[in-house]
This record gives C-alpha cells, sequence and structure tokens, in this order.
C-alpha cells in the first residue's frame, strides 16, 4: 500500500467565544472529494470514500480518537506529540465530505491558533493508505483505501506534495496487527541484488527477520528452528 495525502485549500474558520472568555477556533471545509480527478492525477469513486468515512466515523470520530497534525507527517501513523486539532464532523454533502476540526490546547495546537489570530492562511491535507489502479488516465484509489486522518493542517496548501511523496517513493506499507508497518523494498531488493550467489539466501534470511522484528513477533522460535540452515550458509 501506498502512502496518499490530497491538500485541500478552502477551509473556513470559525472562532467562538467573546470578550473575557475563552475562544475556540475551528476550521471548516471540504476535506475529501470523489469522482473528480484532482491535481494530484487520483479519482477517489465515492463508494470507496462513503464506506471509509463511515468506519472513520464509527471508530475515530464518534470516541474522539479523531487527531490530526500540524505539517506534512510522512507515514500513516498518528504522532500524538503533534496532534493539534481534532476532528468533530465528517459528512456526506454529494461528493464531497465537508469536516469540521477543533483547535486543541496542544503545542502545536496553539501554535495554528496563533496563525489563524494573524490571518494566516491555512489549508488541510488527508493523509491515507491504498493502492491505485492505472486506467483512462488517472490513477483510480482502490476499495482498501485506509483512512489515517482526515484533516492535518498545513501552512502551504498550494504548493505540491512533492516532500512527502518523495520520502516515501521507495517505501510499501503493510496492516498488521492494528499498524501500518514501513518496508524499505528497494533497500531489500539492492542487499539481495548485490549479494553474490553463495550469500543470497542469507540475505534473504536476515531480510526475513528483520520484518517479523519490525512487526512485534517473538522471532526466538524461528531463530533456533532455522540456525542449521543459517550455519550452512555461511
Amino acid at each position: 500500500m501506498k502512502l496518499i495525502t490530497e491538500v485541500n485549500e478552502e477551509i473556513n474558520v470559525l472562532v467562538e467565544g467573546t470578550g473575557s472568555k475563552k475562544k475556540d477556533y475551528f476550521i471548516e471545509g471540504i476535506f475529501l472529494q470523489s469522482d473528480v480527478k484532482n491535481r494530484n492525477g487520483r479519482v477517489y469513486p465515492f463508494e470507496t470514500l462513503q464506506k471509509e468515512v463511515a468506519r472513520y466515523n464509527k471508530e475515530y470520530i464518534n470516541k474522539n480518537r479523531a487527531y490530526g497534525e500540524l505539517g506534512h507527517p510522512d507515514g500513516p501513523t498518528i504522532n500524538l506529540e503533534r496532534v493539534s486539532h481534532m476532528i468533530k464532523e465528517l459528512k456526506e454533502d454529494g461528493r464531497n465530505f465537508i469536516g469540521k476540526a477543533k483547535i486543541m490546547d496542544t503545542p502545536y495546537g496553539n501554535i495554528v491558533k496563533n496563525l489563524l489570530s494573524e490571518g494566516a492562511k491555512l489549508g488541510v491535507s488527508s493523509r491515507g493508505m491504498g493502492t491505485l489502479e492505472s486506467k483512462n488516465g488517472a490513477n483510480y484509489v482502490k476499495s482498501d483505501f485506509y483512512l489515517a486522518t482526515a484533516a492535518d493542517i498545513v501552512a502551504d496548501p498550494s504548493a505540491p506534495n512533492a516532500f512527502v511523496q518523495g520520502v516515501m517513493e521507495n517505501k510499501e506499507w503493510i496492516y498488521e496487527s492494528g499498524t501500518f508497518l514501513s518496508v524499505d523494498v528497494e533497500n531489500y531488493k539492492k542487499e539481495i541484488e548485490d549479494a553474490n550467489r553463495k550469500e543470497r539466501e542469507k540475505v534473504k534470511l536476515e531480510g526475513f527477520y528483520n520484518l517479523l522484528s519490525k512487526l512485534d513477533i517473538n522471532i526466538k522460535r524461528f531463530r533456533e528452528k532455522s540456525i542449521i540452515n543459517r550455519e550452512k550458509l555461511q
């Protein structure tokens, strides 16, 4: 699966509370769009987003767990130390999905509040995982799409997502035990290709054990059973 991010610029800022009363800041606007080719050349089928938004509402928004970060994270996991807002609503509106998020009293949330109070124009960027199918001159997001967050807050909504896409270009992601794990496919390929024929199986085994350790699987049993085979390869 690939990390997929999309930026939406038209976001409204709402401020509730006047005078000495504490002010609550909200952002509201189109968080997700379907059935239209976006500037990244991708199309999200309506049924795919509708199903995933329903899951996101049930598992995250309804349980006050729908967080978003400030900036462009380079992976699908929510980094709690960078959380700036909580998404409170994500509703279907025609072929779009309108979201509303409350800016939180966190270190990064306070940065957002100060930026908004100074008149800064911010945007939101959805972040998810999925596979793509190329057809009719566009990349269609398939039904395995997983929404990590409906909105991160970004300070440069008009800029391409070249940084995030560039960092993640050589990575694939797999979903295991409720967690996304990055796999640096190109590094594994290069190690195997660079190894001579005698060492190739050993390199494959090392890569396999490395992957298992990242998945937090107890590999002691695997090592004990395969130690004889590994010794033969050395």
